[in-house]
């Protein structure tokens, strides 16, 4: 645990070790084809650039999953009851986690932030700490693809344990690792708790194209930004003017791709190691899945949920599920 000058109660560091991202990294560009993790865009540049991506007039996640919580708020409070732990993976720019906040007030809520950008982390819920005293507030910096440690002062005397996964990050899972995610959040929150989790909708390919690949070029930035990251980190060369962000949608897969390719046949150091790339090749940084609302329901119920209450925008895009652990 490592003690801050802000007004969270409590701060477990366990972020990923620098061995991982270099190992990762060397691994996913080995492969064939290329691929990169997509939860290595978030240093605090990716970060950054993510909260400017989710303000975009394309990108209609965020605002779409707002006015849904916005609109369920009071109910989604009632479903928490007393004292409720909220549990929130990725916690971002805080946004949603605000309405969800000024909902329980009374409610003596406790908040727990798990997010992998430590900086973002740390910046995000002192705010929110300074904004909800009546909150008692925690930060993990952690991977929470996988099991990790909560504060054990967060526990004691706590109500329901609510885990938060808003933003659909939940598609960036292939189906299978989405169905052993879910179940390490079944572990986490136990006999009793609830996941309320965003979950974007499949829809027309041009609505998910524009989204992905905006015309500010913001999305594609993020992309870029990946590189520059293993440049500063691990001590590579990647010419970033000689690679360009991709995005589509492949209808057969049920996702959006995102990619970076190669303008030229290069090579790449990064340290001692070198890697080839032919002109037009691709590095696979991003999946983003589609469901349908049954379809996500069923891959729930696989790892141990029931589904209890499910809430959608008037148009469709986008839905927000409450499941219990069975």
């Amino acid at each position: 645990m490592t003690a801050t000058e802000t007004p969270i109660l409590e701060f477990l560091d366990n972020h990923p070790a620098a061995g991982d991202f270099h190992a990762d990294v060397l691994a996913g560009l080995a492969a064939r084809p290329k691929r990169l993790a997509p939860k290595y865009f978030y240093d605090k540049v990716g970060s950054e650039l993510f909260d400017r991506i989710t303000e975009l007039p394309e990108y209609y996640p965020t605002r779409t999953e707002i006015g849904i919580l916005e609109a369920a708020a009071g109910e989604i409070a009632e479903l928490c009851g007393p004292k409720p732990l909220l549990l929130e993976y990725g916690s971002g720019s805080s946004r949603k986690i605000r309405i969800l906040l000024e909902a329980l007030a009374g409610r003596d809520a406790r908040y727990v932030a798990i997010d992998i950008s430590k900086q973002h982390l740390l910046e995000s819920v002192a705010a929110l700490a300074e904004e909800f005293p009546a909150v008692a507030v925690y930060a993990v910096c952690a991977d929470y693809s996988k099991p990790y440690p909560l504060p054990p002062s967060a526990l004691e005397g706590a109500g329901r344990r609510v885990a938060f996964f808003p933003g659909s990050t939940i598609g960036n899972f292939s189906p299978s690792e989405a169905v052993g995610f879910l179940c390490n959040t079944a572990q986490t929150i136990g006999p009793g708790g609830s996941l309320l989790i965003g979950v974007d909708l499949d829809k027309d390919a041009r609505i998910l194209d524009a989204a992905y690949d905006d015309a500010a070029g913001v999305t594609a930035a993020f992309n870029l930004n990946l590189l520059r990251r293993i440049n500063r980190e691990l001590d590579a060369d990647f010419d970033l003017g000689a690679f360009e962000h991709k995005a589509f949608y492949n209808r057969p897969a049920g996702r959006v791709e995102m990619h970076l390719a190669s303008l030229r046949d290069q090579q790449v150091r990064v340290g001692e190691a070198v890697f080839g790339f032919a002109a037009g090749e691709t590095i696979h940084t991003e999946n983003s899945h589609k469901f349908t609302l049954e379809g996500f329901q069923r891959l729930a119920e696989q790892a141990g949920f029931r589904p209890v209450r499910v809430w959608t925008d008037p148009d469709g895009l986008f839905s927000l599920h409450w499941l219990d652990v069975r």
